[in-house]
């Protein structure tokens, strides 16, 4: 799940990480009171907003509402500018990057810190590795003390008490909130400190059983900022969605990729094949579930579906209506198996029962139905 920079912001500023003071604004708001400067910072979920106008300053010379105007009229990558954080304006001395991610190679955690933060870090990376610096660490032990004090020593900070306290409390956000991301880009040297001027935290979808009051929270935000927009626009899009197909006959959905690779391989293990993958995205409603079934029921040797559910925000009763809707319009023979567990999942499992598709609270019993009916058992 990717954060919106505000509930990023939102996180660091409880852990103690100092941000800017600022506020969101909402298509239609009343522009009063506004005292500049201010940094006008569009609300999206892709990088590249700096280069593409999505960010603007503004000292108090123009009118206000002109580049709000403007920055809500943007798209960025596609995607529409549905809100905008107005922060107070900084003097910034130097930029730094950092960052706490997983080295997807070797599955191990890695900080990242760069001698100079901004919309080029990755240009930077490239042309000019010596000004990245990477830490491999123990996820048992931590980022421990002399691996900061080396990092620090290479990038030459001053204020090392506070650059150590703010790496700390990174790691902490990223181990409690089991994120795969947390990036301060740039985090800002000013005259009165370490600022982070930007956020960018992404979750593990897979881990939401275990958050689940602060995913339904973020997910609240996410559909009040659309709610401003349009309150029929939907939740999710047709590219939430990945679609993989293979040469056997079991179609296989799942709403997290881990889950997804799970299922495949007990798939495998009870001696079935499977027709086509296919991943939601994370973020799903029952729309997506029913465009899902679409993609998987197109395969030529289909024999059985298997659709495998784990609900933290997303609510099992919304993705048992697309099931449901599914077998109404296409009134397909092929037998749906589901395992579904989380948020609202008995009044999902009710549903599915009173339209006679088998669900199963086992993923092991679900896969191993769907290989028997595939097999013709």
């Amino acid at each position: 799940m990717k954060l919106y920079e505000f509930q990023g912001k939102e996180i660091f500023k409880k852990y103690g990480i100092p941000v800017q003071s600022g506020f969101l604004i909402h298509k239609n708001d009343e522009m009063k009171n506004l005292t500049p400067p201010l940094i006008l910072k569009s609300q999206v979920l892709i990088g590249g907003r700096g280069k593409a106008g999505g960010i603007k300053s503004w000292d108090g010379s123009t009118d206000v509402s002109t580049i709000i105007n403007e920055l809500f009229a943007l798209k960025i990558k596609g995607e529409k500018v549905n809100a905008i954080l107005a922060l107070e304006k900084v003097d910034i001395l130097r930029e730094i990057y950092i960052s706490i991610t997983f080295n997807k190679g070797k599955s191990t955690p890695v900080l990242i810190v760069g001698t100079s933060g901004g919309m080029d870090i990755e240009k930077s990376a490239q042309s000019n590795k010596g000004n990245i610096h990477f830490i491999e660490f123990d996820p048992f032990l931590g980022i421990l003390e002399y691996q900061i004090r080396l990092i620090a020593k290479k990038i030459v900070i001053e204020n090392y008490s506070k650059f150590r306290s703010i790496i700390k409390v990174m790691y902490k956000i990223f181990k409690e909130y089991d994120a795969t991301l947390v990036e301060i880009n740039p985090l800002a040297v000013t005259s009165f400190g370490l600022v982070a001027i930007d956020s960018k935290v992404n979750l593990d979808d897979q881990a939401s059983f275990r958050h689940q009051a602060l995913f339904q929270k973020l997910e609240e935000e996410k559909k009040l900022i659309k709610d401003k927009e349009d309150s029929n626009t939907s939740e999710s899009t047709d590219d939430t969605i990945t679609f993989v197909p293979l040469s056997g006959n079991i179609g296989v959905i799942s709403d997290g990729a881990g889950t997804g690779l799970l299922t495949l391989d007990l798939i495998s293990d009870f001696g079935g094949k499977v027709a086509s993958f296919c991943e939601l995205g994370g973020i799903t409603n029952s729309e997506i579930m029913l465009k899902a079934l679409r993609l998987v029921n197109g395969h030529s040797s289909l024999k059985s579906i298997l659709v495998v559910l784990i609900g933290g925000f997303n609510r099992m009763d919304d993705m048992a209506k697309g099931i449901i809707q599914f077998k109404k319009e296409v009134k397909s023979d092929i037998p749906i198996f589901i395992r579904m567990c989380g948020t609202k999942e008995e009044i999902g499992k009710q549903l599915m029962r009173d339209e006679h598709i088998p669900v199963y609270n086992s993923l092991n019993e679900a896969a191993e139905a769907a290989v028997k009916k595939a097999r013709g058992n």
